[in-house]
């Protein structure tokens, strides 16, 4: 009997310091998923003989991985993987529908003002992405508990390796033809990278090599971007390139270490010489804000066209306040006028401020207008053209412009770490 006590007096010893492997939860299951955004219906199977294959022309498909994180019994987070990317949502609403008796689940990503809305039901979500400055703009959703693949859990052999650098054109051709880097690592059939054009990259891209076939995706609630490909030999390749539901377009791509395309810094320039640089816009408050306002005067003046919906942008924005965290300086202002997607400008503004609010921007934030080239071009005679959201003006203390960055290479793109020994170097021009 006394060793049945010890037995026993040991076991509660034993599991009173053991956590148990089986965490409670009380909405979503923990851990990874697989998400879909179908751009295009097409079957996942299709008959060859008398069998039924996969394929590996994922087209009507663009995947992406996220993971559920529960802080708590009852609170969770989702943090959506691309590549080395993760970000980290917190704005969900779970519940139960009562007309349909099921839980549903509203995922607000409310920097880029959009949301996922789904029914959860055995381990699926099924659903929309919805984006709300797009009038019935909707692509199908689903969900897949404890699907780590992104596009196949295939392992066909790759006909080659496409790590490195590539001389990409899109629209090759064609009156729309522009160039495009590609930068990619390659490990196994795993496939990370991006593309960087003369205004910006297209973000972190993750996916796979299948024999002479490629997919790459990538969902950041402002963008869903998906690039099939075909390896030709192992220094050339096609493909085709989908944003959302509706824009398609094709491009090709040429292995070499040394593609370059045109500078940031070439695109926009001044047209004013020697002359002052001003405007006025409304700050948040409908204050007219100008350049010229005391509050500015014997300051460098970061001037950045820019937009919420835009994640170059963010980027950017991100860059500039951990530079001046790490750098902090008094004579630095970094002032951004904002064109959005809403044409009514309370909307506009309110957004704008959930944004700045979100990020901890230490900004001063002006309403430029609505999104568009053309006309954010005119608000702006100053500099040749505006090509690119972000466009960042660099204003010296006697408000004379010094150089003009269009787009921006964020920290998904090799060229990063060039731009910010360039940025570093301009602000210590400016201040000689």
């Amino acid at each position: 009997m006394k060793y049945i006590f010890a037995f026993i007096i040991a076991s509660i010893a034993f599991t009173s310091c053991v956590e148990p492997i089986n965490k409670s939860f009380t909405k979503l299951p923990p851990g990874i998923w697989r998400g879909v955004l179908v751009v295009d219906v097409k079957p996942v199977v299709q008959k060859e003989g008398e069998e039924f294959v996969e394929k590996t022309d994922f087209s009507g498909e663009l995947p992406f991985n996220f993971e559920v994180k529960y802080t708590s019994e009852e609170e969770f987070y989702i943090e959506i993987h691309n590549g080395e990317e993760r970000i980290k949502v917190t704005d969900i609403i779970y519940g139960r529908d009562r007309a349909t008796a099921k839980d549903t689940i509203e995922i607000h990503f409310k920097d880029f003002d959009t949301y996922l809305s789904a029914i959860y039901e055995d381990d699926i979500m099924e659903g929309y992405w919805h984006v709300n400055y797009k009038e019935g703009y909707t692509i199908p959703f689903k969900g897949y508990f404890g699907k780590d693949h992104r596009f196949s859990t295939l392992k066909k052999e790759p006909t080659a390796d496409l790590s490195g650098r590539w001389e990409v054109n899109f629209e090759a051709g064609t009156e729309d033809e522009y160039p495009a880097i590609g930068d990619f690592v390659q490990e196994g059939n795993h496939l990370t990278g991006t593309f960087m054009t003369e205004t910006g990259d297209y973000r972190y891209l993750e996916g796979t090599v299948q024999a002479n076939k490629f997919s790459l995706s990538t969902f950041d609630a402002a963008h869903a971007f998906l690039f099939d490909g075909k390896i030709l030999d192992n220094d050339n390749v096609i493909g085709s390139f989908k944003s959302g539901k509706h824009y398609t377009s094709t491009w090709e791509g040429r292995r070499n270490p040394d593609a370059i395309i045109g500078g940031a810094f070439d695109l926009t320039t001044s047209q004013i010489g020697d002359e002052t640089f001003d405007f006025t816009f409304n700050d948040l408050s409908g204050n007219p804000t100008s350049l010229s306002d005391e509050a500015f005067d014997d300051k460098i003046k970061l001037v950045k066209i820019t937009g919420t919906w835009c994640p170059n942008c963010k980027d950017e924005s991100k860059f500039l306040k951990d530079y001046l965290a790490k750098n902090p300086s008094e004579d630095i202002e970094v002032i951004e006028v904002a064109f959005e997607r809403y044409k009514e400008e309370s909307k506009a503004v309110e957004v704008l401020k959930r944004y700045k609010t979100k990020l901890d921007l230490p900004f001063t934030m002006l309403y430029g207008g609505y999104a568009d080239k053309t006309a954010t071009s005119e608000k702006f005679p100053q500099i040749s053209r505006v090509l690119s959201y972000p466009t960042l003006i660099f204003v010296d203390k006697n408000n004379k412009i010094r150089k003009v960055h269009t787009g921006f290479a964020g920290p998904a793109t090799a060229d990063y770490a060039q731009f910010k020994i360039d940025f570093d170097e301009i602000i210590r021009e400016m201040r000689s």
